[in-house]
């Protein structure tokens, strides 16, 4: 296997430029983006990207769920090849890095070795995951999940957002409904650049986290059903108050999380009153739920803890309850042959690194299970991400970038 020299680096400028091209559409109101998938928006950015893959003479490829894969040939056509990539969607309101790092900084190896005239033996694959975020279509990683064989096609086309759009219908309206089967393609390898949404590499001044596992999941919904009633007229006693019952589960997230530090986290993300008038008793919210821990059974126990205590708050004040889980995944160990690669990426750069274990979800947390895969994090100011002020640094990106650059082709095989 051919290790590039450590004197070649991508272009960071180029690379930056880029992110800013791409921020240009869907902007936020704060300096970020809302571009979430499937919009009008979310197809302007895949288009753009498109028009970016064509022009550096790769190959596209678009699935039945809208993932779109670029492809440079390799020198050994029927080799199964590297894939690099993350995905262009954002929340509400998103920054301008959370996965387009990823997806550019792969279109950036690419261009790069054009650059170089460097040739590999394996192909590389640069891939847009569609839905990465599942703020529109819960769960999140919805198309890497299919096309990892953990959710069903059909279940997911039947996803609907808050307006009762379906996904599959959206996925028709906007133009990117592919013809290719999800999963046809086989892969080598994968290779995720994300930042770190955390602080611990900027707290710790260190340039590349070399991520070793992802903390599973569960995402519950929360159902709790009262009575509507005058606020006013309504003396204290005889009140089926859902918003008070919500209150307490939502008191008791943070005490399940707590007992369970110091890895375990828990929040509610979402949350909907009904009917949401100053001077009603709720009689109706819904909510959402996120636990996540680096074990198995530590998941499974705060969730036990949950449903216990979500059961004896609503009884003691009269609540319907109904949980539901809308989302989970198990904690993932990347494959060591794939960590390997990225520590010796930084390595051989001369970049601080440390492992890290990724307290998000990634598209490569799903890719694992049927390809060898390894993420790459950089930094990010105040570890602040799902926010417009998401920042990152051109230096921490480029850094990133030529470290995905090491690791993916040193896997792909330069061919001398």
């Amino acid at each position: 296997m051919s290790a590039p020299g450590d004197n070649l680096t991508v272009n960071g400028d180029r690379l930056w430029q880029s992110i800013d091209e791409m921020a240009q559409i869907g902007p936020g109101v704060a300096g970020g983006n809302n571009r979430q998938t499937l919009t009008d928006e979310d197809a302007e950015g895949r288009r753009l990207f498109g028009r970016w893959c064509a022009a550096a003479g790769l190959t596209m490829g678009v699935d039945t769920m809208g993932t779109m894969f670029a492809l440079r040939a390799g020198t050994e056509p029927d080799a199964l090849p590297v894939m690099i990539g993350s995905h262009l969607d954002t929340q509400p309101t998103g920054g301008r890095y959370d996965g387009v790092l990823g997806v550019l900084g792969g279109l950036e190896v690419v261009r790069t070795l054009n650059d170089l005239g460097i040739k590999t033996r394996r192909p590389i694959l640069v891939v847009n995951w569609t839905n990465e975020e599942g703020t529109r279509f819960a769960p999140a990683m919805l198309a890497s999940g299919v096309f990892a064989g953990v959710h069903d096609q059909a279940w997911a086309y039947a996803r609907t957002d808050a307006q009762g759009k379906r996904f599959g219908d959206e996925l028709a309206r906007i133009g990117f409904l592919g013809e290719e089967p999800v999963g046809a393609r086989k892969l080598h390898a994968y290779f995720e650049l994300h930042i770190e949404q955390g602080p611990i590499l900027e707290d710790e001044g260190i340039d590349i986290g070399v991520v070793t596992h992802g903390q599973g999941l569960s995402w519950l919904q929360v159902t709790l059903t009262g009575k509507e009633a005058h606020t006013g007229s309504t003396p204290m006693p005889k009140r089926v108050d859902a918003g008070l019952g919500a209150a307490r589960i939502i008191e008791l997230v943070n005490r399940i999380a707590l007992a369970h530090a110091p890895l375990a986290v828990g929040a509610i993300g979402h949350l909907d009153v009904h009917p949401n008038s100053r001077n009603i008793i709720p009689g109706r919210v819904v909510f959402t739920i996120d636990f996540r821990h680096p074990d198995k059974a530590v998941i499974a126990a705060m969730v036990g803890e949950l449903r216990a205590g979500a059961e004896a708050i609503a009884g003691r004040t009269g609540l319907g309850l109904e949980i539901e889980q809308v989302g989970a995944f198990d904690p993932v160990t990347f494959d060591e042959g794939c960590v390997l690669a990225v520590r010796r990426a930084a390595e051989r750069l001369g970049y601080t690194h440390r492992d890290i274990v990724s307290g998000a979800g990634h598209d490569a947390c799903w890719i694992n299970r049927v390809a060898p895969s390894a993420m790459i994090m950089c930094p990010c100011v105040d570890g602040l991400s799902h926010n417009e002020a998401e920042e990152i640094s051109k230096e921490w990106a480029t850094a990133g970038a030529n470290v995905l650059f090491h690791a993916a082709v040193e896997t792909a095989e330069i061919v001398e």
